[in-house]
């Protein structure tokens, strides 16, 4: 009985170590993925210091205004689209594909506005074509708008005629206002005043004491300063334009901003309709596991996170859900995305456009991607808002 007792305390010793080594690599896996989970967490919130040049400079010919880039999915898109170089210490502007190949690209350049091109070997595509209002030869004027943070640079660009009306433009997450100026002749020749604005966080505006993005939960709050500067200076009916997470930030302002009452109507440009959507859709893109994808979202929307992430608060991301507030909404939105935008999935811009036909007006582009529709196809891009801009005057058109 001695030596039965004896080999089986022997036998638990024995399988004591093995016990303790699994249980130590699933307490480092767990490590890990709550490690990845608030990596995660923090880049959603956290504006970005670098951008990721992903096109690859093959060659360039300059007194034949031609670049050769490797194929890639931006590479591809037809139209005309900007180009930074060198870390952003570049610019160029390239047109129209003139030849592909199996591994390239070869598009007109059309100019190059600063940098060394001919020395450089990666880039990255941007929807931005132009850098100023001066580029659109139009005058204008540099403005601040006094936000609770400080003053907020914005560009001022007058109707072609008096006007009361006026448009604010939104930019996105990650860019400035420069993203916005595509959208100035349009409205210009329609009897609007332009203001591009910046907000908090963007590189131009005030930072935030936490310098953290709110995703359109805080910076709504610099669209209401600018709101007011409209008012002020003899704005009697505003146009909202929001891009990307400016679409999101547009959306809470005429929600919850005490001028609301001057929105007469809204554009969005593969807006942000609800973060939950495309935070997941994002997390999927990068291959990340369902639980980490969740977990993300529950730091950035918990008060307990806000240690780990730096918000000062955290976000309220059902407040920023505009399929389930659809019912709040009461002007005339003209939607626009593209079917394979490839960073914020359409999913929840169509199904605000079905669940408030009443007032969405849709439009789908198709291989235009992210915020580059206008790029993509100018005439349709700026014909759909000048439609849309002048069935604002018969409200029953509308929608």
């Amino acid at each position: 009985m001695a030596d039965s007792r004896r080999h089986a305390v022997r036998g638990h010793r024995w399988w004591r170590p093995a016990l303790v080594g699994t249980g130590a690599l699933l307490g480092l896996a767990a490590a890990g993925l709550g490690v990845l989970t608030l990596v995660v967490a923090r880049t959603v919130v956290t504006p970005p210091r670098r951008k990721r040049e992903d096109a690859t400079i093959v060659a360039v010919d300059l007194p034949g205004r031609t670049i050769t880039l490797g194929r890639t999915g931006d590479a591809i898109l037809p139209g005309d689209y900007g180009l930074w170089f060198s870390g952003d210490r570049g610019y160029a502007r390239i047109g129209e594909i003139l030849e592909t190949s199996a591994d390239s690209v070869t598009r007109r350049l059309i100019e190059v506005r600063f940098g060394d091109l001919a020395a450089a070997t990666r880039g990255r595509f941007s929807g931005w074509f132009y850098l100023s209002p001066a580029d659109l030869g139009s005058p204008f004027e540099e403005v601040g708008i006094e936000t609770e943070l400080g003053e907020a640079p914005a560009w001022l660009v007058p109707s072609s005629v008096p006007t009361d009306r006026w448009v604010i433009q939104v930019h996105g997450r990650a860019v400035r206002r420069q993203e916005t100026l595509r959208a100035i002749p349009v409205f210009r020749d329609a009897g609007y005043t332009s203001l591009i604005i910046s907000y908090r966080n963007d590189g131009d505006a005030p930072y935030s004491p936490d310098r953290r993005y709110g995703l359109g939960d805080t910076e709504w709050r610099d669209v209401d300063a600018a709101l007011r500067f409209a008012v002020d200076h003899g704005a009697r009916d505003v146009v909202l334009m929001g891009w990307s997470m400016g679409g999101a930030t547009a959306l809470q302002a005429v929600t919850r901003s005490a001028r609301a009452s001057v929105v007469r109507g809204i554009v969005l440009d593969s807006p942000v309709v609800d973060w939950v959507t495309a935070l997941r859709y994002q997390g999927e893109l990068m291959g990340l596991p369902s639980p980490i994808r969740s977990g993300a979202l529950e730091i950035i929307g918990a008060r307990w996170g806000r240690r780990l992430t730096g918000q000062l608060a955290p976000i309220d991301l059902s407040r920023l859900d505009f399929v389930r507030r659809a019912s709040e909404l009461t002007v005339p939105i003209l939607l626009m995305h593209s079917d394979d935008d490839g960073y914020i999935p359409p999913t929840a811009s169509r199904a605000l456009a079905e669940a408030r036909p009443d007032i969405v007006t849709y439009e789908a582009f198709t291989g235009a991607s992210h915020t580059k529709l206008w790029n993509y196809d100018r005439d349709r891009w700026n014909g759909v808002i000048s439609g849309w801009l002048a069935r604002l005057d018969a409200p029953d058109q509308v929608g």
